[in-house]
């Protein structure tokens, strides 16, 4: 072999080499440099009925992540947005992570009306829409989700179904019932964000 051949041989085992050492130094370098999510709240104990008339309760949720939002079915528009969304994220989150909607509108949204719901965004067991007592649903979504939902006063309504004001975001909610991160659930761009959260979890030790 020649000398000029020697060298670029020589040339592209040490540029391949370079390209290795420094993929496996970016890869040790996002593990050391990825900060911990805070912790926000913890979220109360509770037991609610999904849209297949089944009991879930924060322990049958505890050992896993989820992601929480609350929605009403009569909702006229900003609901549908949040649940398109989350149907986006659904696809592209681990099947291991669920997904929980708590609607806003118990005495309306029987199991029934969220199944039907339900039925229009996914076909997976990992996304439930919860239903049940007026008083456990506020105390979920507002002392421990810390999300605003207010009912509207019939004079201030817009149309019939104008029932509720509510946030928009999406909860990221650790293995041990913790908020650990808030989401524009009515922005789309939020999706690469939240995968990143979900990933930071997936890495703590629970």
């Amino acid at each position: 072999m020649s000398n000029s051949g020697s060298k670029i041989q020589y040339a592209v085992w040490g540029g391949l080499g370079i390209v290795i050492v420094a993929i496996f130094a970016a890869y040790i370098l996002s593990q050391v440099n990825t900060k911990p999510l805070p912790v926000y709240n913890d979220i109360p104990r509770f037991t609610l009925t999904n849209q297949t008339g089944n009991a879930v309760t924060l322990d049958s949720l505890r050992g896993q992540i989820w992601i929480a939002d609350v929605i009403f079915t009569r909702c006229p528009s900003q609901c549908l947005r949040m649940s398109g969304h989350m149907k986006e994220l659904q696809a592209k989150l681990p099947h291991d992570v669920q997904l929980v909607s708590l609607t806003t509108d118990p005495t309306y949204d029987t199991p029934e009306r969220l199944k039907k719901y339900s039925g229009d965004f996914s076909q997976s067991d990992n996304w439930t829409f919860l239903t049940g007592d007026k008083r456990v649903i506020n105390t979920v979504a507002v002392d421990g989700l810390k999300l605003a939902v207010q009912e509207t006063p019939p004079n201030e309504r817009e149309n019939p179904n104008d029932l509720f004001i509510h946030s928009t975001k999406f909860v990221l909610i650790d293995r041990l019932g913790r908020v650990r991160g808030y989401f524009d659930g009515d922005d789309p761009q939020s999706t690469k964000e939240i995968l990143n959260s979900v990933k930071t979890l997936k890495r703590e030790k629970s």
